[in-house]
């Protein structure tokens, strides 16, 4: 199958060699977002907002995609501080609804520019 890669101005552009998504047959690999804003290339500052600004930009490539963010199967979560999870959780009560996607959430040493939180997706078109 040939893959197409998928970008949308609505996200912040690869800060390295990377797409923001590629997409083969129905199904869609979301490469991981942290909490740049799209038009400044700055991250937002806070927890909260780095969280926020992360599900929207997944959600920008995934309508670049043709998608939704109800498409995600497997979701990714990465976090500096284990302790920040409860917050991720509160958040996808606004961007997800039942049946929620499948997830991991682990705890790493440090994210690309100076990040709290990065995730990343697979997402199935028409499933």
């Amino acid at each position: 199958m040939a893959k197409t890669i998928i970008s949308s101005p609505d996200a912040p552009a690869a800060i390295g060699t990377y797409s923001q998504a590629v997409r083969v047959g129905d199904t869609v690999y979301l490469s991981g977002q942290i909490g740049l804003d799209p038009q400044t290339m700055v991250m937002v500052e806070g927890i909260d907002a780095q969280i926020e600004r992360v599900f929207t930009n997944l959600k920008a490539v995934a309508e670049a995609a043709g998608g939704t963010l109800a498409d995600i199967v497997k979701l990714n979560v990465y976090l500096v501080d284990l302790d920040d999870f409860g917050k991720v959780n509160e958040a996808m009560t606004r961007y997800f609804s039942a049946p929620f996607p499948a997830r991991a959430a682990v705890g790493v040493a440090a994210l690309p520019r100076g990040a709290r939180v990065e995730a990343d997706a697979v997402l199935v078109l028409g499933a």
